[in-house]
């Protein structure tokens, strides 16, 4: 009797000790990172300091750059990873697709409209992120001024990445299942399946 008592009483002991040695982990874990973010902030040193010499807070200079080029920026991955070839890409590759004269000259036009469109969107959105980033700067922003030009912001965004993804729906039409397939290993894309 006395033997299974004990076993009773100290049977889960391995369990407590772990659940201890879990709780002391994870209360030294959380005291390290308190310390380190809290010498972080007294030393001055936030994950944003230097961004506040941009031309712009929100972008980048590599940011702009691209939005300026018209570049994908990662907009059309849905599209680009899921079968639907990009105009760039495709040009790249028209050797290596056995493009034809129609269908080179058809994705010509695509990337050509595309590019056109993007550009101009790309202009649109710095511009409006410039004057969020003026207002805020000069103090003069109103609640009124903030919804209007994130709304807009949002809009533009919207717009550019459609324009993107739109350019690989029209492109994947010009392009037979074979040169879609042969794309997507050109470009490196293992093991996805393609859409039935």
């Amino acid at each position: 009797m006395p033997l299974r008592r004990g076993i009773r009483e100290y049977g889960h002991e391995p369990e407590c000790l772990m659940r201890r040695s879990l709780l002391i982990v994870t209360f030294l874990l959380a005291a390290a990172t308190r310390g380190g973010v809290a010498q972080q902030h007294q030393h001055g040193q936030s994950p944003y300091a230097g961004l506040e010499g941009r031309e712009i807070k929100a972008l980048s200079p590599e940011q702009i750059q691209e939005l300026r080029n018209g570049d994908g920026m990662g907009l059309a991955l849905a599209a680009e990873l899921n079968h639907y070839p990009g105009p760039r890409h495709v040009l790249e590759l028209a050797h290596g697709l056995d493009l034809s004269a129609r269908q080179q000259e058809e994705v010509r036009g695509i990337e050509h409209t595309m590019r056109a469109r993007v550009r101009e969107l790309g202009a649109r959105v710095i511009e409006k992120e410039r004057r969020l980033d003026q207002a805020f700067a000069n103090g003069l922003i109103t609640g009124t001024e903030l919804r209007e030009l994130t709304d807009e912001i949002a809009r533009l965004q919207g717009d550019l990445r459609y324009a993107h993804l739109s350019a690989h729906l029209d492109v994947r039409r010009t392009l037979t299942e074979e040169q879609i397939a042969r794309y997507d290993q050109l470009r490196g894309y293992r093991g996805a399946t393609a859409p039935r």
